[in-house]
């Protein structure tokens, strides 16, 4: 099904790509759901209320399936809250603040990367590409069967996204905010579990010191580079976590050495 198709009939969702569907088993090993990735992005942050962290590529080893870096060390913006744990390809953790819908977290563990999507009719990226139109919303209405699902008002009907406040062409509503002109999806909730919280993205900041709602914001130089390097076929997966929690789940969940 091409992307024009998906978007047409708001099935653009959190969780309707391959892998992506639900939570794995907390007995799961956890690397398991994500052994197939090849490309990961690690964002650590100084602590659970934080609301700045570094932002850094790595790709796997073919050979020896080590994580290598690449690139540069990035500098992005959380949500006002700072982070909690969140619902995504890594186990379920309890030790911690727990995401919920409207707290102004961004979810931490590790998660796949979704679709890119942006204002453009196309853009340079190895992740498919949605192009958002005016009547793109993102649905954060717990409850909504369209619940944290990226849609097509004219589609699913003005009805079905009433309530929801994320509109996908900011820049339409306010001429100079291009926070949306290009980002991408994480895929944290993606079953839809209620008050799970929903629509989280990386995508461009307004300011190095404006924070989110629960997103991961960043320059746009810094997101090009993302998304010309993400590929769809290497599986790619997103990991933020606090540096403590960092240090104690590294050598568990395979994570590259900072």
């Amino acid at each position: 099904m091409n992307r024009s198709i998906l978007l047409a009939v708001g099935l653009v969702v959190s969780g309707l790509f391959t892998g992506c569907a639900t939570s794995p088993n907390a007995t799961m090993p956890a690397t398991q759901a994500w052994q197939d990735a090849r490309q990961m992005i690690v964002v650590v942050t100084p602590d659970w209320d934080a609301t700045q962290a570094t932002l850094r590529r790595y790709r796997r080893d073919a050979a020896d399936g080590a994580w290598i870096a690449v690139g540069d060390a990035s500098p992005v913006v959380l949500g006002r809250s700072g982070s909690a744990w969140g619902r995504g390809l890594s186990p379920a953790q309890t030790d911690g603040p727990q995401k919920r819908e409207g707290d102004g977290r961004n979810p931490a563990g590790v998660f796949a990367v979704g679709p890119a999507f942006g204002a453009a009719p196309s853009l340079a990226t190895g992740l498919q590409y949605l192009p958002m139109v005016a009547s793109s919303w993102c649905v954060d209405v717990s409850g909504s069967p369209l619940y944290n699902k990226i849609v097509d008002a004219r589609q699913v009907g003005a009805d079905a996204v009433k309530g929801a406040s994320e509109h996908m062409r900011l820049d339409l509503l306010k001429a100079d905010d291009h926070r949306y002109k290009e980002g991408f999806v994480i895929e944290h909730n993606a079953d839809g579990v209620a008050n799970g919280g929903s629509c989280i993205f990386a995508h461009l900041w307004g300011r190095p010191d404006q924070t989110t709602s629960g997103c991961t914001a960043m320059a746009e130089a810094t997101m090009d580079t993302l998304l010309g390097w993400l590929k769809q076929e290497d599986h790619p997966v997103f990991v933020l976590l606090p540096k403590a929690e960092y240090a104690r789940l590294q050598r568990d969940w395979k994570l590259p050495t900072p």
